[in-house]
């Protein structure tokens, strides 16, 4: 089927006019075809562009009235701009500020998120379990918006530190530059995700990328307190894991990171899915995100789903899908143009204790509220 055909047929899945067994056998085409379910997701996207132009329009108005607010209140100095304040100006000005940029991802995480599930494919939820955790935290005072206007106010990006987190999971740096990889799942509908480090701090992040079919998300931390490593210690692999290779995890179930070892009992996931791995292996709620790796210390998957119905097995997104994301951001957003995964790893031929000591600061717990 040539590629103009091809478009006819997603455009017709996403406007639901195909049947329901022509909608199963595409969705079947979606799973065993890594291609056509990227172009599906990106013509959706493409969509979703045009469709959502009033929101866009009431957020840039959103921002120019805080703009307003605060140069009448004196909390910032202002150009003097006729009728109403461009948002160019407000956004060129503070760019580096967690409001702007939580609002942001924000609303580009319920938009993407909601629209992406609509045309994905489901597994059965009876049979499928996502491993999101719940999070205690303490109750704040202050209202949310108060914290963003005064987050421009001084100039700072940071967490914000009045926020009460519901769920989370885990996710695991994939570059030097403060990007990480999570599953969609862990941040679908969130209005503000941070992490948490293995210190216990927490970093303001914003969603630079989500594919709901594939359950991978990407978050990049923008916090100024956050010192970016020098240079990673695992490599992420491109090529397909080997049926009953010994893996191992690193994740948040609870509030310190736990470790887990099994190893990879199939080549596919659930019934089949080619997008997924089987891996046998014990996961609870909140290692959802985490890094599997094998004895190399590569990491060869990320830890999604488990089944309910069958003790110890889980289900892992391919690692090499992790790559496909970042090239399709590089198409996306040309400020991600130089970003590069690391090929190579320095976790070779230490134990399995070594190997655990060296990864434990590039895995953090992802919070979400």
């Amino acid at each position: 089927m040539d590629e103009l055909k091809m478009l006819e047929q997603i455009e017709r899945y996403i406007n639901g006019q195909m049947s329901p067994d022509e909608r199963v056998q595409f969705e079947q085409l979606r799973k065993t075809n890594p291609e056509i379910d990227q172009m599906v997701v990106e013509h959706t996207f493409f969509v979703h562009q045009f469709t959502h132009f009033d929101e866009i329009k009431k957020f840039k108005s959103k921002l120019n009235d805080i703009h307003i607010d605060l140069a009448e209140k004196g909390a910032i100095q202002s150009t003097r701009l006729q009728g109403r304040a461009k948002v160019v100006y407000l956004v060129n000005k503070y760019k580096r500020v967690a409001a702007i940029a939580a609002s942001i991802a924000g609303i580009t995480a319920i938009a993407l998120s909601s629209l992406v599930v609509s045309v994905s494919p489901k597994a059965p939820a009876k049979e499928i379990a996502q491993l999101s955790r719940q999070i205690d935290a303490l109750k704040r005072k202050d209202q949310e918006l108060n914290q963003e206007l005064n987050q421009v106010k001084n100039h700072v990006t940071t967490a914000p530190p009045d926020i009460t987190y519901k769920t989370g999971g885990t996710g695991f740096l994939i570059n030097t530059k403060g990007l990480l990889a999570t599953n969609a799942h862990v941040i679908q509908n969130a209005s503000h995700v941070v992490i948490q480090g293995n210190n216990g701090k927490d970093y303001a992040v914003q969603v630079v990328f989500m594919d709901m079919a594939k359950d991978l998300a990407l978050l990049q931390i923008v916090d100024s307190s956050f010192k970016a490593p020098a240079s990673l210690p695992y490599a992420i692999k491109q090529t397909p894991g080997e049926l009953a290779e010994p893996v191992f995890t690193l994740g948040y179930p609870r509030n310190e990171i736990v470790y887990g070892e099994g190893y990879l009992s199939a080549k596919t996931g659930f019934k089949g899915d080619t997008m997924t791995y089987q891996i046998a292996i014990a996961a609870n709620p909140g290692n959802s995100g985490g890094p599997i790796l094998n004895k190399a210390g590569e990491v060869v998957g990320i830890l999604s789903t488990k089944q309910t119905s069958a003790e110890g097995v889980v289900f892992a997104t391919q690692s090499k899908f992790i790559h496909r994301a970042i090239d399709s951001l590089r198409r996306q957003d040309t400020a991600f143009g130089k970003v590069k995964l690391p090929n190579a790893g320095s976790l070779k031929n230490l134990d399995r204790t070594q190997q655990v000591k060296k990864i434990k600061d590039f895995v953090f717990m992802v919070k979400v509220n």
